[in-house]
Formats: structure tokens, C-alpha cells, sequence
């Protein structure tokens, strides 16, 4: 199995799919091997977001995907899941040329071609079970990849040196695919690209720099060169505008968040834009690992531009969408690429500017360029904005100087309520090439057509700031705001607020901006935590605001609240780290039907926010470490609000249970002073996920139970006393650190995790069922006595069988319970012992409880020790059978600090006799159980014993004699390694099952 998250913008090199049985073993070791060779993997603990719908996320993940690995386990074709992504895959493959991978892992292929062995059952199960069309589709692409030339893993060399053997057929297959691009933006660029890629292969050159003037090409050059050869480099990162960014590289190591991934590797790194040659000479190239190569741009020499040819090819692929001139227009192409002097952004705003005008139209064009005796670049592109109506013209301005790096949905809500037809007049910038897109999501712009933008609005009021329709240099701004210079000609004011001194402004400072659109003013992300702020409130509580204000985004708002002022075209309000006690009185009647965004995140002083009800069109609410908020106005109205964008983290204060939207599926109110969960509960009727962890929770309203897809819910740390009603489609409760004092429980929805770690007034857990997938119960220092219920043990599964989450280890563990009396040691034994009625249902157990001693009536065979022999009993029956092996295991856990980060490893061999099926040879197996858990660090106290058994040590009896085991316990992170815990002693019981049964 394999996930996604909702976008697939970026591109992903590598797709994984596999079955959870080899999730925490081989799979998690192949993921390793391939990230550390920088490789981009879409995997599902990296890339799926909660709440994601599978299969839809998992088509878009392929798509986005250069190739697809399929680690093809035992049980591999029992996932419905995995049958889907296999259709996907060779779908994709036949259609578009997707290449594919198989990894045979311990099964023979020909059984993958001709559904034999294991996947016969599988799939004969399915024939039973779904659609006649859909199970061929399913044999029809699995076969297929049986077909594939792939990687047969079996126990002739370790998994490591077969993981190896995968990255580089990976890395060759991938290297191999990468496409000729064609593109109109890397028209011209081959001769350069290939003097870069024969530096690179130059040993003795680490450092490769080109300059050049903006707008000539440098940041493609470098994307392609980068796309090339990163796969031939363990680690690699593009750092795009590095001057704009101003990341700092100045310790003997590349400074965080790059620190850790580039130290001590063979490291591809292209540092785009840099400005400062500090940025060059202390970054640390010495400590990369051999091999690495720095690539450098910038603005400070020129470089090579595009010949004639290149620049008409480039040209006409804009003009005419060919890559040659027509006939007609041959002499006017040529007048205009020796104007554009060979800059790939000129020739691409002139080639789209001039695109479907007539032959007149261009000759006017010739015209206008002919006023210069040697045009600058910028002239150029200045005389194609020339040619702009005013709604483009005023959009392209506003995102030059306000909007660059914004997101576009929100940019074109603020423009649209402003200029009738922005949407349109947004895409007919962009078809001019005068506007971009980052990544889909964000606009943008070159670097010099941003420059020319602002030139443009500042030449006009060069003099006099306070008559310029749009403010963003810092001395401008400071000059119009300290001496109270504005005036109705200003629409917006963009303020980096570390670029002026501290400032008194005084509550009419707005007062003459009537036409006042944007206001921005905000703290650079790279400015110390402590800093000062700059703006400050002269000994008044608020400040009057325009009327025609749409976009107010001011970090460290220095006054206590907003004054009543018309809001009715306010699309985004967004005051971070302000002093406002409260936003605005309940009784100043708020227009704010337009307003799409709040964030008053880190607003320390906020009290409680004002009735929203009239914001009927709100997305986002941001209160993140608001730490004085009480309580939220009412919410279950607002439609367009997602659950992602209500954001309450670190509202220590908040009391009141809030008034969300009904379609939230998940609520996070960790960390506040709620006291109860209300019986309106039941109106969230959608919700999957509550969160209410160290709160102050002492109540929960029976209602609760009411929730049919409700199947997560953390009360840990709350002052609970009695254990609360829950819903039978609960699959996860968290009552860690409560004072619950008895449990006693039969309603369970199975397979279910449930945690109660810390319980201090713990006594009694009765009637429990036995097969919690988990069961969690650390220093509950108090608890004496465990009893189960015995439920009908083929449950697993039958309640939800469209449910392929069946991947996860199922675990019991009673660490720490010294006091347990020895009934109970001996019903969690007797539980967890009788294994072999539900080793088809489950992959893996583990089951700890205190104590060294191994019961000698369940675990017939023993020893002082951590290896043991023992014989099988002959088969007296007409029919095949199999033998399902238990294992019981003594450790000492004093020195044990997560049990999560411990494999418990089993190699063992079963030897037939020479008159058998065996042909009288030794079969080796390696059975590996672990599990992943809370990751924080935990103490453990004295001996334990350990119940295990796996999926895999299920096997079917070939005339066997004996067997020999040898048991060890290491960490997950170094398999081969030495062994961790020692094992003290340790028991084995067979159990001998029909396979009819």
C-alpha cells in the first residue's frame, strides 16, 4: 500500500507501493537507501495528508511519478489497495511509457505470471468478494508485472546489498528517462548546458559560477544542468533567490535547515541570484564529501547571450507558437531579436506581445523602439507596457509592488474587488509573459519586470512620495508616515518595518488616504525573535482606517483594538503579534461579507473575538498562540471555513467548547481550559478526529456516542475520573495521565489502539477485549488486576472488510506492573498465548508483561538461554498441515529507553527428512517483529516477558523433524548490527493446524 498528498505539483521520481507486512522492514529500509540518494520518493508516511480520499490521491501520485517500485511480498495480492495501484501502474505504463520496477521479495515469480502459490488464494477470495470486471483487471496487470524484468530477493546475499542493487538500477533507469526537453524556455541554451555539464565532470573543480544581467537566462541554465545530473549526487538543493532570501551561509557548515543534509555528502547545490560574495566564500564547500559541486548565479559579470538563431527561435515560439517566422513577418522578427539582444525575457515579451497582431501593428511596434538610438532591455519591455489597457496596467503595477510571491486565489479575490475583470486581466498578463506562477499557487514576476514596475509608478513622483499611488521604499514610506504627508493619490503602502527607525504615528495618519487599498506592513521571517517593534502607537488606543481598504496585513499592530470604520471591502485582515485586546466592539455593526481571511495568530492580549456572523464568506481563522482568547464567537454558519484553516493551537485559555462548522471531520482543542465536551456535540456529525489533550476535560456528554465515523479520540492528560461513553466506530483512544480509575469495556469496535499509559489511580481493567490491536498501559503504577472477555475470535475484519489498514503490528503491553497479582499475569498470558486462531488474520504480536519466568504448560519447549532446538511431532493425518510457531522470550529492559526502536529477531531452520517432501535439506527463515510507537524516551524497570509470533512464522509442514531457533533483540536502525537487549531465556510452542482448518 502506498498514499499521497491532495497536490502532485511536484514531481515525484520515485512511486512505492507495497503490502504492510514488509512496511517496517524492508520496505522502510529500500526508503531509506533511495532518500538518501536525494531521491524524491511519494510515500505514504512523507506525502499523505490526513484526510486525504485513497484511491484518487494514490492515481495522482502515480501520475506524478517517473517510476514506480512494487515490492511484491506473500500476501501482497490480499490488499485491494494494492491491486488498484498495480492496475494504475500498468496502466500507466502501456499508455504512457511509465517505467516499472518489480521487487520479487521471497516469492518465486513465475507465481506472480501465473497466479500461483499464494496469490491463487488471494484472488480466488476476491472473485468471491468484488465485480467480475474489476477482479480481471486486477489479474490481468498483476500477471504483467510478473512478466517485468525485476529484482528477485532470496537468501542467497543480505537485503542490504539487494537494496543497493535497487537504488542503482533505480538511479540508471531514472537517469536513463530523463526527456530532451523542448521547451521554448531552454531554446538556445544547449551549448551552454554542455560546457556545465563538462566542468562538472571535472574532478578537481568544485565551484562553477556564471553571471549575467537579469532576464538572460541564468536560472534555466542552471534548472536543466541541476535536473541532468542530481540523480548522479547523494544530496542535492536548488536555492532559488538567494539575494531575495538573504540566506545566510556563513559557518564552517551549511546553516539550518540545510545543515544535516549537506555535511559530509556528495552534494549538488545551486545557489541562484546571490548578491553578497560572502554568500560564496563561507559556505562551507570543504565539508561536503568528495565529489560535490557548487553552482553560483549572478547578476555582478555577463556572460554568453543567445546567438541570432537561438534568439529568432526563441522569438517566434512566442509570436507565431513556431519555432520559425512567417514569411511576411521575416524582416520585422529580425528588427525586433537584434532589439531584444539576445535576453530570453525581452524576446519572450515582445514574441507575446505581438502575438495575433496584424503587419501594421508590428511595424507601429518598430516604431516605438526606434526613439531609442541603442534601446536598453528595459526600454524594450517598458514600450510592451506601453502597449497594456489601464486594468492590466494597474494589475501588473499592484503585483510589482504589493503582491509578488502572494497566493494567487486570495490575489485575485483582492483584485476582483476592485477591478472589474482582474481574473481576466491576470491571464492576459500572464499569456504576455509579464506575470508567472511559482508553482500554480503563487504569483509572480521577474525580478526585472518588478524592477521596471516600480520605476514606473516611482518616476512619477520622484520628489514628492506622498503623491505616489503605491509606497514600498522603506525611506518613502517613513518620510509620508512620520510627517503625515499622505494624500488621496496613495492606493497601497508596503512597509519591511526593519528598515526604518521607531515611529510615533499618530490616529489620523490614514485620514487623507481615501483611496487607501493595501496596507502591508510586516517583520522579514529572518529578524531575531526579540525583535523591537518599529511602528508604535502615540498614547491612543486605535487608528482611524479608510473606507476602501481591502488587504491589511500589519505585524505588531501596536494599538488595543480596530476603530469602527467601513469594512465592506475588506478581503484579508491579517494582524500577527498585535497588541489589540479586542478587534472591534460588538455594537460597531461590521460590514464583512467580503472578508476571506483572519489571522490574529500570537496576539497575546487578545480577549475574545466579536460575532462573525455576518462574515459569511470566511476561509481561514488563525488564533495560533492567541493565549488570553476565552472563547470563539459562534462558527457552525460559516460554509467556506476548512477545518485545516481553523487554527487554535497554543488558546491556553480558551473555555468554551467552540461552535464549528458541521462538515469538520477532525477538531484539534489540545492545550486548553475546556472543562466538558457538550451534548451539541452530536451535531458535528461528520467528525472523525477529536483532540481535547491537556485540556481540562473532566465531563464527556454521552452524545459522543452518537458519532458513527468518529474513530479517534484523545483525552489524554485531562482530570477525567470515569471512563467515557464512546462509539462503537472508535479505532482509537488516548486516556494516557487520566484518573480513571476502573475500565470496564465490551463495546470495542476490532482491530482498535488504545493507550492509558500514566494512569496513576488505575486498579481494575476488566472485561476487556482480548485482541485490542493495541493496548497500551505503561507505569499505571496501581493497576492489580486484568480479565478479558472471550469474544468470538474470527471478528477480525468481518466488520469493515473494505477497511486494507490490517498492516499494523497488534501489541499488549504491560510494562512496569510489578503489582499485577498472578491471576491476571496469567489471563494476559492464557490471552495472548492461544495464537493460532487468528495467525491468518493478523501480522505480527507482541505481548510484555513483568516477570521472568516462561510457563512451562504453554511453552513446552525452553531454554537458559537464547537459542533452542526442539522436534516436531510426526503427522499422523491423511492431509497437509502447518505449523504456526509461538514464541516466549525473558529481557532484561532496565537499560531499554523506547521500545519502539527495537526489532525482535528470529532465524530459525526446519530440517526434513531424506524420505520427505524436503528432499532431506535445511530451510532457513528470518522472521523480524516491531512496531512503531509514541516516540518519547520511557523508562523501563527489571525483567520481562515477551509473547511474539508473526504472520511469517506460519509454515506449511514438509515431513520436518526439528527445528533450531536463535533469537536476538537490535535496534531498527542497525539490523545487522550487534545485539542491543540480551535475550535471557526463551521458549517455543508449535501448534499444528489442519489446512483445511
Amino acid at each position: 500500500m502506498a498514499s499521497s498528498s491532495s497536490s502532485c505539483s511536484t514531481k515525484h521520481q520515485v512511486f512505492l507501493s507495497f503490502r504492510g507486512e514488509t512496511r517496517f522492514n524492508f520496505t522502510a529500509h529500500l526508503l531509506k537507501a533511495l532518500k538518501d540518494k536525494a531521491l524524491n520518493v511519494f510515500f505514504d508516511e512523507d506525502t499523505l495528508e490526513t484526510g486525504e480520499q485513497l484511491l484518487p490521491a494514490l492515481s495522482q501520485g502515480i501520475a506524478a511519478s517517473n517510476l514506480s517500485i512494487i515490492v511484491l511480498s506473500k500476501d501482497f495480492a490480499s490488499s485491494k489497495s494494492c491491486l488498484a495501484e498495480v492496475s494504475d501502474i500498468m496502466d500507466r505504463n502501456r499508455s504512457e511509457g511509465h517505467i516499472v520496477l518489480p521487487i520479487f521479495y521471497h516469492v518465486d515469480p513465475s507465481n506472480v505470471r501465473n497466479l500461483g502459490g499464494s496469490f491463487k488464494t488471494s484472488f480466488e477470495d476476491h472473485e468471491s468478494r468484488r465485480p467480475t470486471d474489476e477482479v480481471k483487471r486486477w489479474t490481468d496487470a498483476f500477471a504483467k508485472v510478473g512478466k517485468l524484468k525485476g529484482i528477485h530477493i532470496q537468501d542467497n546475499k543480505s537485503e542490504t546489498e539487494y537494496i543497493q542493487d535497487i537504488v542503482d538500477d533505480v538511479t540508471r533507469k531514472l537517469m536513463n528517462s530523463a526527456p530532451r526537453i523542448t521547451s521554448e524556455k531552454l531554446v538556445g541554451i544547449d551549448d551552454q548546458k554542455k560546457m556545465l555539464l563538462g566542468l562538472i565532470e571535472q574532478a578537481d573543480i568544485r565551484v562553477i559560477g556564471f553571471w549575467g544581467m537579469g532576464g538572460i537566462g541564468k536560472t534555466t541554465l542552471a534548472n536543466a544542468v541541476f535536473e541532468e545530473v542530481s540523480p548522479k549526487f547523494e544530496c542535492r538543493l536548488f536555492l532559488k533567490d538567494v539575494n531575495e532570501k538573504e540566506i545566510c551561509i556563513d559557518t564552517p557548515s551549511i546553516s539550518y535547515p540545510y545543515q544535516d543534509r549537506l555535511n559530509n555528502k556528495k552534494v549538488l547545490l545551486v545557489l541562484d541570484d546571490v548578491s553578497d560574495p560572502d554568500q560564496i566564500d563561507f559556505m562551507g564547500v570543504k565539508y561536503f564529501g568528495p565529489g560535490s559541486k557548487i553552482i553560483v548565479t549572478s547578476r555582478d559579470r555577463q556572460v554568453k547571450k543567445l546567438n541570432k538563431n537561438d534568439s529568432l527561435q526563441l522569438f517566434s515560439t512566442f509570436a507565431f507558437k513556431l519555432l520559425n517566422p512567417v514569411a511576411d513577418f521575416q524582416d520585422l522578427s529580425c528588427k525586433f531579436v537584434e532589439y531584444a539582444q539576445g535576453s530570453p525575457l525581452a524576446l519572450k515579451v515582445l514574441g507575446s506581445n505581438l502575438y495575433t497582431k496584424s503587419k501594421k501593428e508590428w511595424e507601429s511596434e518598430v516604431d516605438k523602439l526606434k526613439q531609442y538610438v541603442e534601446p536598453k532591455i528595459s526600454q524594450i519591455l517598458k514600450s510592451s507596457l506601453d502597449g497594456l489597457g489601464e486594468l492590466e496596467k494597474n494589475i501588473f503595477l499592484d503585483v510589482a509592488c504589493f503582491f509578488k510571491g502572494e497566493k494567487m486565489d486570495i490575489v485575485e479575490k483582492i483584485l476582483s474587488n476592485y477591478y472589474m475583470g482582474a481574473i481576466c486581466g491576470i491571464r492576459n498578463l500572464v499569456d504576455k509573459c509579464l506575470l508567472d506562477s511559482i508553482d500554480g499557487y503563487h504569483i509572480s514576476m521577474h525580478d526585472m519586470l518588478e524592477e521596471i514596475g516600480k520605476d514606473i509608478v516611482r518616476q512619477k513622483c520622484k520628489e514628492n512620495p506622498g503623491k505616489c499611488s503605491r509606497l514600498w521604499f522603506p525611506k518613502d514610506v517613513d518620510q509620508v508616515l512620520r510627517y503625515n504627508q499622505g494624500t488621496v493619490s496613495i492606493e497601497g503602502i508596503k512597509l519591511d518595518m526593519s528598515q526604518i527607525d521607531k515611529l510615533q504615528l499618530c490616529p489620523s495618519v490614514f485620514e487623507n488616504m481615501f483611496n487607501l487599498r493595501y496596507i502591508y506592513f510586516y517583520k522579514p521571517e529572518i529578524e531575531k525573535e526579540d525583535w523591537n517593534p518599529k511602528l508604535l502607537a502615540n498614547q491612543v488606543d486605535s487608528v482611524s482606517l479608510p473606507n476602501k481598504l481591502r488587504y491589511l496585513c500589519w505585524d505588531y499592530f501596536p494599538f488595543k483594538s480596530l476603530s469602527s470604520f467601513n469594512s465592506k471591502n475588506l478581503i484579508v485582515l491579517k494582524l500577527r503579534d498585535g497588541k489589540m485586546e479586542k478587534l472591534w466592539n460588538e455594537d460597531d455593526h461590521m460590514d464583512l461579507v467580503n472578508l476571506r481571511k483572519i489571522d490574529i495568530s500570537y496576539c497575546e492580549n487578545l480577549r475574545k473575538i466579536p460575532s462573525l456572523l455576518g462574515a459569511i464568506n470566511l476561509e481561514f481563522l488563525g488564533c495560533y498562540e492567541c493565549e488570553s482568547l476565552v472563547e470563539l464567537p459562534c462558527l457552525n454558519h460559516l460554509a467556506s471555513l476548512h477545518q485545516y484553516n481553523l487554527r487554535l493551537r497554543g488558546c491556553y485559555s480558551l473555555k468554551k467548547f467552540p461552535q464549528v462548522p458541521s462538515h469538520f471531520s477532525r477538531l484539534n482543542l489540545s492545550s486548553t481550559k475546556i472543562k466538558e465536551v457538550p451534548d451539541s456535540i452530536e451535531l458535528l456529525h461528520k467528525l472523525q478526529r477529536l483532540s481535547l489533550r491537556k485540556s481540562k476535560v473532566k465531563k464527556v456528554s454521552i452524545n459522543i456516542s452518537k458519532l458513527e465515523f468518529l474513530h479517534q479520540l484523545d483525552l489524554s492528560d485531562c482530570p477525567m475520573i470515569k471512563f467515557p461513553e464512546i462509539p462503537r466506530s472508535l479505532t482509537e483512544l488516548n486516556l494516557s495521565g487520566t484518573q480513571i480509575e476502573e475500565v470496564s469495556v465490551l463495546a470495542f469496535r476490532l482491530p482498535m489502539d488504545m493507550w492509558m499509559d500514566g494512569c496513576k489511580s488505575l486498579n481494575l481493567l476488566s472485561e476487556l477485549p482480548p485482541y485490542l490491536q493495541y493496548w497500551g498501559v505503561l507505569d499505571c503504577t496501581s493497576l492489580e488486576k486484568v480479565s478479558f472477555a472471550y469474544q468470538n475470535l474470527y471478528q477480525f475484519g468481518d466488520d469493515n472488510d473494505d477497511d486494507d489498514d490490517d498492516d499494523d503490528v497488534f501489541r499488549m503491553l504491560f510494562c512496569n506492573y510489578f503489582n499485577l497479582n498472578q491471576e491476571s499475569i496469567d489471563n494476559i498470558e492464557a490471552t495472548r498465548y492461544d495464537w493460532k486462531y487468528y495467525a491468518v488474520k493478523v501480522p505480527s504480536l507482541i505481548c510484555c508483561f513483568p516477570g521472568k519466568k516462561i510457563s512451562a504448560n504453554k511453552f513446552k519447549f525452553q531454554s537458559m538461554n537464547s537459542s533452542l532446538c526442539l522436534k516436531i511431532a510426526p503427522n499422523g493425518g491423511s492431509g497437509n498441515r502447518f505449523l504456526v510457531f509461538a514464541i516466549c522470550l525473558v529481557v532484561d529492559l532496565t537499560h531499554c529507553v523506547w521500545l519502539g526502536t527495537l526489532a525482535y529477531i528470529c532465524e530459525y531452520q526446519l530440517r526434513a527428512s531424506c524420505g520427505g517432501n524436503g528432499g532431506g535439506v535445511c530451510e532457513k527463515f528470518r522472521s523480524m517483529i516491531f512496531f512503531m510507537d509514541n516516540p518519547e524516551p520511557k523508562k523501563y524497570m527489571g525483567n520481562h516477558v515477551f509473547i511474539l509470533s508473526s504472520i511469517d512464522m506460519v509454515k506449511e509442514d514438509k515431513n520436518y523433524e526439528d527445528a533450531t531457533f536463535e533469537f536476538c533483540i537490535r535496534y531498527c536502525e542497525d539490523l545487522e548490527g550487534v545485539d542491543y537487549i540480551k535475550v535471557e531465556r526463551c521458549g517455543v510452542h508449535v501448534f499444528y493446524m489442519d489446512a483445511k482448518t
